[in-house]
């Protein structure tokens, strides 16, 4: 369900905009407190587990496993294959087991204790684990034997699941595809059987999303080239391919959340309900756009029908946004907690399928993995559990801190030389407590803003706004209403 837009940096070269954008964010990692360097006790003991993994004694190097990322990826947590089963389907979905590498409270897992997640913007990351362990030894790189927790997942005709096991396994991933790569075979008809699946079981899943009332926000990722002095932006539309694996991922959270609820012990990802008023404020905001929103139509099919390669419509993918703010995690053992679902997803949902990047998974992985056994889930998970939703809605919070700074400063730069110029936009939110102060999104360049006026701002309405400001070094960017 990606709903965050993200910045990519296509090329850079060495002018001033280049180190703008490098001083830039290694500025905001000295405020936030954040670094991609390890202290030395982690490393080592990264480089010993890298060494000395413990293997599972079940052999699945059988199944001719391929990983689909982007294609720079080297953190690779999950690997697929999909078959035929009578009138369904099987999907085989192998996720890095990093407990295989991971002693509890030891060096490792403190210090990702004290990360939470992987953080990204632009060209810059921060590791949870050292990539001795998260892009070597335990990302399931091709050609590899790696240990993981193999999800077998059956899918009746319709897309719905019906089956769902998952065990420690040796696996091998055969190939490192990426989402072009994939995306041409299929369309050339030269895909293997299982990549030609994956399409058919992505199709059927999103269709069943669009019949559970799920939200899926379309947001197209930033790319930007940095020049000279010069920042360019271009919007790279998310491809099919890049939506069926995503649906393998949220299959696969669906089925951890059936094991957990049923079992009465896990960790579960939530959102509450979206207010009211913030659809009605959408509705606004669509007639400012000049987008037809009916009034009996549900906003899930609303959003679901916008083509983020319009301007208007991408404006729009953003503000909708505000629909899924508020999630969170929630841990229970003994007793299914009040509200355990995801309002985006429409069900119950747990994060399990990236173990590198997340800390959390590991965790909710462990827990599944028991649960199928039929054994007891470890102690080192209990005794952690309940602390955990604080720990990741921290982390959760500084990513998000993280990418916003790094947006925040792509932005500047993109509108540094065009202080003092019109723009169209559209006001997508104002203020309660200030009606004179709110936010515009400008449709080209999409770019998201604060806006002050001098009178109330009309909310959800067409509007010419000045640049008043756009400083790279504060990331500030300003809007006065023109």
């Amino acid at each position: 369900m990606p709903s965050n837009r993200v910045v990519h940096v296509r090329s850079t070269g060495d002018g001033v905009a280049a180190q703008s954008l490098r001083e830039g964010i290694a500025r905001i990692q000295e405020e936030l407190g954040v670094t991609p360097d390890f202290p030395a006790d982690v490393e080592q003991a990264a480089e010993a587990a890298a060494a000395a993994p413990r293997l599972p004694d079940l052999d699945r190097t059988d199944i001719p496993f391929v990983t689909v990322d982007p294609a720079s990826s080297r953190d690779l947590d999950q690997a697929l294959h999909l078959e035929r089963d009578g009138e369904g389907y099987v999907v085989h979905y192998a996720i890095a087991d990093v407990a295989a590498f991971v002693e509890p409270d030891g060096p490792i897992d403190q210090e990702a204790h004290r990360r939470g997640e992987t953080l990204y913007g632009a060209d810059s990351r921060i590791p949870l684990h050292p990539p001795v362990l998260s892009e070597g030894a335990a990302s399931l790189l091709p050609d590899e034997v790696r240990p993981a927790l193999l999800w077998t997942i059956k899918v009746d005709a319709r897309g719905e699941r019906t089956d769902v096991h998952v065990e420690r396994a040796r696996v091998r991933s055969t190939a490192k595809l990426d989402y072009v790569g994939v995306q041409k075979m299929v369309d050339e008809g030269t895909a293997s059987e299982s990549l030609m699946l994956l399409k058919e079981v992505g199709e059927l899943r999103i269709a069943r999303e669009a019949a559970r009332g799920g939200i899926s926000l379309p947001l197209p990722e930033q790319e930007i080239d940095v020049q000279g002095d010069q920042w360019e932006l271009e919007f790279r539309q998310l491809l099919p391919a890049e939506q069926w694996n995503a649906q393998m991922s949220l299959l696969t959270g669906f089925a951890a959340a059936s094991l957990m609820v049923y079992a009465r012990v896990g960790l579960l990802r939530t959102l509450p309900s979206p207010d009211p008023r913030d659809v009605q404020r959408l509705h606004r905001v669509a007639r400012g756009l000049g987008i037809e929103w009916p009034a009996e139509q549900l906003y899930p099919d609303f959003i679901r029908a916008l083509d983020a390669s319009k301007p208007a419509h991408a404006a729009m993918i953003e503000a909708c946004t505000r629909l899924l703010r508020g999630s969170g995690y929630v841990a229970f053992d003994g007793e299914v907690p009040a509200d355990p679902r995801h309002a985006g997803l429409a069900s119950e949902y747990a994060h399990v399928t990236a173990p590198l990047r997340r800390l959390g998974d590991r965790y909710a992985g462990e827990i599944c993995v028991a649960l199928c056994a039929d054994t007891e889930v470890p102690a080192w998970v209990t005794a952690t559990l309940h602390d955990l939703p604080k720990v990741l809605q921290d982390s959760a919070r500084r990513g998000h801190q993280y990418e916003n700074a790094v947006l925040d400063l792509v932005e500047a730069g993109l509108l540094s030389t065009h202080v003092g110029e019109t723009f169209h936009g559209v006001v997508t939110d104002v203020s309660d407590d200030k009606p004179t102060h709110g936010t515009v999104v400008i449709q080209e360049p999409a770019v998201e803003g604060p806006l002050s006026s001098t009178g109330d701002l009309p909310l959800g309405q067409d509007v010419e706004v000045r640049l008043v400001t756009a400083d790279v070094a504060t990331r500030k960017v300003a809007f006065e209403l023109a």
